[in-house]
């Protein structure tokens, strides 16, 4: 069950613990505890706590950064894409009105708006790891909670969420196009990875599934 709106509240009642919410909305990817130790003087116990806080009301989410060296993988931070934008960052659907408003003024297909869309995201994985996880992280921040499948030659990403299931129920051409574009404009920016076709779902049960494929290096 989704907290509500007193709870998340509560969350960044704290003043410290909204100033940590305000840096992750303003960072360009996710967030570790040491930077934030650092930016904001405090201990690591101490940032954590206020992180788990975050987490709980479901402000931010927790994820594990892709190894690099020895020792465990570092935890990341960053906000949940289905905040809503009274709290600061820019909501889900307040994301699909100025996608949809760049369709009506420029005249072009949604499908063009969200390759568009895609290519002006600031990839935040390597560019030199796997392909399918730059993917993945964009369409993660975007709400779309996306798992990988490989079944012999064939991979798929599956949405597991649709961060705009109202509005795909009203127009699901327009809808889904500029889900594909999105994620053609990311897979652009990416060597060797080509979005072959978006299958649709009922969006109230999402698992809406991206067919693609990554060329051998």
């Amino acid at each position: 069950m989704s907290p509500t709106l007193q709870v998340q509240a509560r969350a960044l009642g704290d003043p410290t613990r909204h100033q940590i919410f305000e840096y992750l909305v303003e960072a360009d990817g996710p967030i570790g505890v040491a930077e934030l130790t650092e930016h904001f003087g405090l201990n690591h116990n101490a940032i954590r706590q206020h992180l788990a806080k975050l987490v709980d009301a479901q402000l931010v989410v927790e994820a594990t950064a892709s190894p690099s060296g020895r020792g465990r993988p570092r935890l990341e931070y960053s906000i949940d894409p289905a905040t809503e934008s009274r709290w600061g960052p820019t909501g889900p659907y307040e994301q699909l009105s100025m996608l949809l408003t760049e369709v009506v003024r420029s005249g072009d297909t949604p499908l063009e708006v969200g390759r568009r869309a895609g290519r002006r995201r600031r990839l935040a994985v390597a560019s030199d790891g796997d392909p399918l996880d730059v993917l993945v992280d964009q369409m993660a921040r975007q709400g779309f909670s996306p798992v990988v499948r490989r079944r012999g030659g064939a991979t798929e990403v599956v949405l597991q969420d649709c961060p705009y299931s109202s509005a795909v129920l009203t127009d699901p051409d327009t809808i889904c196009q500029l889900h594909l574009g999105l994620a053609e404009g990311v897979a652009a920016s990416v060597e060797g990875l080509t979005i072959d076709e978006l299958i649709p779902k009922d969006p109230r049960r999402a698992h809406c599934r991206l067919r693609c494929h990554v060329a051998t290096r």
